[in-house]
């Protein structure tokens, strides 16, 4: 082991307690959010994020009874609206100091499935502080971004289905696909993930049947008890929900919660590799048809990680949700915080040299920094800088696909814990 690698094995056994480590991140959550009330009032560049302003409009309209789509840009779900409904009487910073919590509870979270899959408490501590002390993570939930939210919704069902709690599982996946449709896409792996386990006799005479065959046993696999469990109480959950919120808001919900971000074609600069030729073709008949075709890589590599990492469901949903997330339609930094919350749990099966994943880190936020610049020329000083945008997020799809690449191929299947069973 080289110098580089001790100083990582270093790192991650710290002597530092957890509830020093949790907070140190807490305070330095809360010096951020008021930094922002003072940047806000001083600088031209705000530091809050524009969406939370249609959050607390949107909150202010449920406390008076009233629809939160009055709010025009408004695409949540309402219940986004009524958790921050008490910031009304409580003041402004109320949505933030809930989206902080909810960061620290992400935290709290990787460190208990850490723990669970194995691994010592000085060990997971070290692993915890990357999202802890992730300095992207702390910006995003202090500007007030909900997708703090959504993240450590995704970690409890995961946190979950590891502690065979499978019906508690599905009613916070259930929720968590409501508060924002992409986890939707984690079905598969989790159906995978709860199957049990065929037997060596099984698994050799399944080559050498047809496909027909083959599909017909998998589908009657597929009927397993806690299948069917985890999919019927997901599926209640989800659909209560949407049913509820319907009747009280009508076609206005589904139409902003879901049909919008389906259909969504942002013409906008952001990461997206697509986001250029959407742009161009904003107002040709084929607008549509480009924008749903968009999904199809999407579609054909998630199906495909699913049945090769379902195994460990944890990695699978890592490379689900990075998958989904550099192949999107509309790609912004805050979208990167739905696969770092899970990156801390993929480390330590990944065993990838320490200089090696310096340099891949540096790429990423090169690659991040190389966009940024024609992006602010574009909106500050309004010169037409689109093609070095899409270039850049050209090369940033690059970047991203060899840091999966490399994930990988640096992965070892070596479970920490005895895997679980289901049956």
């Amino acid at each position: 082991m080289g110098p580089a690698e001790r100083g990582g094995e270093r790192l991650l056994s710290l002597r530092v307690p957890p509830a020093a480590l949790f907070g140190a991140g807490f305070l330095a959550r809360v010096a951020l959010v008021f930094y922002g009330v003072l940047q806000d009032r001083s600088l031209r560049v705000r530091y809050t994020d524009l969406d939370y302003q249609v959050f607390t409009d949107a909150a202010r309209l449920v406390a008076e009874g009233r629809s939160p789509y009055l709010r025009a840009t408004y695409r949540y779900t309402p219940l986004l609206g009524w958790l921050l409904a008490p910031g009304v009487c409580l003041g402004e910073l109320f949505g933030k100091f809930l989206f902080v919590s909810c960061d620290l509870l992400a935290a709290f979270l990787v460190y208990r499935l850490l723990l669970l899959r194995g691994l010592g408490a000085r060990r997971a501590c070290g692993y915890c502080a990357f999202w802890l002390l992730n300095p992207l993570p702390m910006a995003v939930s202090s500007r007030g971004s909900a997708d703090s939210v959504v993240a450590s919704l995704v970690l409890m069902a995961l946190y979950l289905v590891e502690k065979r709690r499978v019906a508690c599982a599905a009613a916070v996946y259930g929720l968590a696909v409501h508060m924002k449709i992409y986890p939707v896409t984690y079905i598969l792996p989790i159906a995978l993930h709860l199957l049990p386990e065929r037997d060596g006799d099984e698994s050799q005479r399944q080559p050498q049947a047809s496909w027909q065959a083959r599909c017909y046993a998998f589908l009657k696999r597929l009927c397993h008890r806690a299948v069917l469990l985890f999919v019927a109480v997901a599926g209640l959950t989800f659909f209560a929900l949407s049913c509820g919120f319907y009747y009280k808001y009508g076609w206005e919900f589904l139409e902003h919660t879901y049909l919008y971000h389906l259909t969504r074609r942002d013409i906008r600069h952001n990461f997206s590799p697509y986001f250029y030729m959407l742009y161009l073709t904003a107002e040709s008949k084929w607008s549509f048809s480009l924008g749903i075709a968009a999904f199809l890589p999407q579609i054909i590599l998630l199906a495909a990680v699913s049945f090769a990492y379902s195994r460990d469901l944890v990695f699978c949903c890592f490379l689900h949700t990075s998958i989904f997330v550099t192949f999107n339609k509309v790609c912004t930094s805050q979208y990167f915080l739905w696969y770092l919350c899970l990156l801390p749990l993929v480390m330590p099966l990944v065993r990838m040299p320490w200089k090696r994943a310096l340099v891949l880190l540096m790429l990423w936020f090169i690659g991040q920094a190389l966009w940024l610049g024609p992006a602010y020329v574009l909106e500050f000083q309004g010169k037409n800088t689109f093609l070095l945008i899409w270039l850049a997020g050209l090369l940033f799809l690059l970047i991203n696909c060899s840091i999966l690449i490399q994930i990988i191929s640096h992965y070892k299947e070596e479970p920490l814990i005895e895997r679980l069973k289901y049956d």
